[in-house]
């Protein structure tokens, strides 16, 4: 229950990587034998694959190790890119850590961060971004969903407000990638960054989209060496890894609405029973305007933490599992105008398109016992 954190490789994903881990182990750079040719169009194979999923051409896409990678080298390379234009960044207060401590870093070498507040569902107000774009404005970079509360932005607005002011637009579409449509050209996203593992592919492998025209998007770059992925981030390519990503995003495009489908189910129904038998409970994010396979809630009364360590057979989390180390509370969570009422008492739930109704409602059974334990109750009975 924890798969906004990770998602299982789906086995088709794994069928297409594994030779690519022994009898096709070639170097994708290694232009002089068959070994390399056949990795090198593997790599093709998947760079289209991506590209596809997104409405975007294949060669705008960059492999990177995640979309961790691919936040740093979009910010800092369009940091140093545009320096002469400007200095001025715009983000939002509930940006993944990838995304804040690169405006951090950003800052501390002279640059201008704005972090734009959130209303009570996570969502930035479109005439505040309007407001602070400035001549000196560089980019602008809003998460498509969040990872811990779940919440869709207005991406399409946010895109049309920064392209109307000559501004670039990122975002990072980790949590939403394969999960709903995206056409980077319709909506005018100018920087995407992506990864596999939210999407039943696997880790350690993730992609940033940058536009090569109407504006081409320049990046200065990050990672010094061989030139590898046009320059922009050189390394010897993840084939296995790749090759995973590309399958990955087939089957999300053969199956989106499928799983769309059913992970809201899923999640539905585990609300359902929880808000049946857990008195004092309430949704973090949009209602409506969410990932399908989130549910975040915060429990009234009851510490997260506890609650966890009350339920051990069950993965879930409170929030971030990047950010999971920290004793500090969610930054997102903070960031709410209610943030009084939800933290501490908060747990994130994800569903996926594995989840059964067996499990789902063994998840509910377990809850609602362990809730009215920790605060001294009796349990209700559904």
């Amino acid at each position: 229950m924890d798969n906004n954190a990770t998602t299982r490789v789906d086995p088709r994903v794994l069928g297409a990587m594994l030779p690519y881990f022994s009898e096709q182990y070639g170097n994708a750079a290694s232009n002089s034998h068959t070994f390399g040719w056949t990795a090198g169009d593997a790599v093709d194979k998947a760079r289209t694959q991506v590209a596809e999923l997104i409405g975007a051409d294949p060669s705008e896409i960059i492999f990177t190790s995640g979309a961790t990678e691919a936040d740093n080298l979009a910010l800092k390379g369009v940091a140093e890119a545009y320096a002469e234009k400007g200095n001025h960044i715009i983000t939002t207060a509930i940006e993944h850590k990838a995304v804040l401590d690169t405006a951090k870093h950003l800052e501390r070498e002279g640059k201008s961060v704005t972090y734009l507040p959130v209303d009570q569902y996570g969502m930035i107000d479109l005439q505040q971004l309007k407001d602070s774009i400035t001549e000196r404005t560089i980019l602008v970079s809003a998460m498509y969903g969040n990872n811990e509360i779940g919440t869709l932005d207005n991406i399409d607005e946010i895109a049309e407000i920064c392209h109307e002011r000559g501004v670039i637009f990122h975002t990072d579409a980790t949590q939403a990638i394969g999960k709903i449509p995206i056409n980077v050209k319709t909506q005018k996203i100018d920087l995407m960054s992506l990864t596999a593992h939210k999407m039943y592919g696997p880790k350690g492998i993730g992609a940033l989209y940058v536009r090569r025209k109407e504006p081409r998007v320049r990046l200065a770059l990050q990672m010094d060496g061989g030139g590898h992925e046009h320059g922009m981030r050189s390394g010897t390519l993840n084939v296995p890894g790749i090759v995973g990503f590309g399958e990955a995003c087939q089957v999300c495009s053969q199956e989106m609405e499928r799983d769309r489908a059913h992970t809201q189910g899923m999640r539905d129904r585990l609300w359902e029973q929880i808000q049946a038998t857990v008195p004092d409970v309430s949704l973090n994010g949009h209602p409506t305007q969410r990932l399908s396979n989130n549910l975040s809630i915060a429990i009234r009364g009851v510490d997260a933490d506890a609650l966890l360590a009350s339920l051990s057979g069950v993965a879930l989390s409170t929030g971030s599992a990047c950010t999971s180390a920290s004793v500090a509370p969610s930054h997102v969570l903070l960031a709410l105008p209610n943030a009084a009422q939800v933290i501490g008492s908060s747990i994130r739930l994800g569903v996926s398109r594995f989840t059964t109704k067996a499990e789902v409602d063994q998840v509910a059974s377990l809850i609602a016992p362990a809730v009215a334990r920790l605060r001294g109750v009796a349990a209700v009975t559904p």
